[in-house]
């Protein structure tokens, strides 16, 4: 691309300057409205439109990545705004149903007036919206985990810088199940695209390891209860690999410690299985000694950064990874960091391209594609990741965390480069 350099030149500098600590925020906070938003060309808003899984079965993250989200916004505006013109919010409820996901996306471009779409995280939502943004030449930043932007399936009008994906996450996990687990494994996970991506990923990256997977049970997301599925898991099982979603997630968990009793295998999930779910909830003691992935720790770890506390200082998170005005409302913590980090990678891909309108929206989307290094800083506390910018796709560090005293304490994170993989698209070479 011609221009590059150019946009890595600006990009620097706009690394730079979302990496400022709390101090920065905190003097754009002491001046007047006026005053922060003084050098815009514009004084009007830019509009970015949350697509927000407010009912339905995501409606759980939905809460919290709005939590999130508007606390981004907050720090955001205090510290003068996007290109000197302050942030605004606009919110629309998606279900979690994928039609509904492409007229928010609709509703965002021809009725808001959006710069750009952002938030989805059910990855049957995205695939149902993004088709839609690519035809209305939309930016669509999404915070999924699925690895359908990364495959080439989508378009150059959808993002995914701020979150991992399923394929670079098992490809991490897959070497620790193996060497301290066992190598026969049964996988537990939802019949839809995100759990396909488990089924899928994860069977080869244990194969690679000289595992496999002896049986894969796949329960429809709007599953109630649990128990007739598991006579299915074989006897010569040795690991319980599971991945669940949605409102019954705890029902889960109670049924499987109760089929098993003292007597299970080797059990490693995946926090979704318990997201805003308190470890500690009666029927869940037999999970004491397990393990789980972490896109983000729930629990404050003993190495902490300062970049983790001041963030969950500004949504609101205690060390338990609760509210702080409720310690039984238990936050989506693995996964609504990608809200916080994707907004702030929006933020420096307008200032990088000097965006002042839909007219340069083909510049914002290049501008973000220049970028690489995300330095572990304020505007991504989860750690430092890189981008790739022809798969449109970020990778970043794993936590693997161990059910210890009713915590979840850190067991091991993986390096970035555990969890790279082969580019499987140049969405660079598309035309906008």
């Amino acid at each position: 691309m011609s221009n590059r350099k150019e946009f890595s030149n600006s990009r620097r500098k706009a690394l730079k300057t979302i990496g400022l600590g709390a101090g920065s925020a905190a003097v754009g906070a002491s001046l007047p409205l006026w005053a922060r938003y003084a050098e815009a060309q514009s004084s009007a808003p830019i509009k970015v439109g949350f697509q927000a899984h407010k009912t339905g079965i995501g409606a759980a993250y939905g809460r919290w990545y709005e939590r999130t989200t508007n606390a981004a916004a907050k720090v955001i505006n205090d510290a003068g705004g996007i290109n000197g013109r302050p942030l605004e919010i606009v919110l629309e409820d998606d279900g979690t149903d994928p039609k509904r996901g492409a007229e928010v996306v609709e509703k965002f471009a021809t009725q808001h007036e959006c710069d750009v779409a952002y938030g989805t995280l059910f990855s049957h939502v995205v695939i149902g919206s993004a088709p839609r943004a690519g035809e209305l030449k939309l930016p669509y930043f999404v915070v999924s985990e699925g690895h359908h932007v990364a495959s080439g399936m989508l378009n150059r009008y959808t993002l995914q810088p701020g979150i991992t994906d399923v394929k670079s996450q098992v490809a991490a996990m897959a070497p620790f199940v193996s060497d301290n687990l066992g190598k026969k494994v049964t996988m537990i996970f939802p019949d839809f695209a995100f759990g396909h991506d488990h089924r899928d990923f994860f069977s080869a990256a244990i194969e690679a390891q000289g595992g496999e997977v002896v049986a894969k049970i796949a329960i429809p997301p709007t599953e109630s209860s649990f128990t007739k599925y598991f006579p299915k898991i074989p006897r010569d099982t040795e690991v319980i690999y599971h991945v669940m979603v949605g409102p019954a997630v705890l029902t889960f968990v109670k049924e499987l410690g109760e089929f098993f009793g003292p007597s299970r295998p080797e059990i490693f999930g995946f926090i979704d299985s318990l997201e805003a779910v308190d470890i500690n909830s009666p029927g869940l003691e037999f999970l004491d000694g397990t393990y789980f992935w972490e896109g983000n720790p729930r629990y404050a770890q003993d190495n902490q950064s300062e970049f983790d506390k001041a963030y969950r200082a500004a949504v609101g998170v205690d060390n338990n990874g609760a509210s702080v005005s409720d310690p039984t409302d238990v936050s989506t913590y693995a996964h609504m960091f990608g809200c916080w980090e994707t907004l702030h990678v929006i933020k420096a891909g307008m200032e990088a391209s000097g965006y002042s309108g839909a007219g340069d929206r083909a510049k914002l989307i290049e501008a973000v594609e220049a970028m690489s290094d995300l330095p572990h800083s304020h505007a991504h506390p989860q750690g430092a990741k890189l981008f790739n910018g022809k798969t449109h796709q970020v990778f970043g560090h794993q936590y693997i965390t161990r059910v210890t005293d009713g915590k979840l304490k850190l067991a091991h994170t993986t390096s970035i480069e555990d969890t790279l993989y082969p580019d499987e698209v140049d969405y660079t070479t598309q035309a906008f």
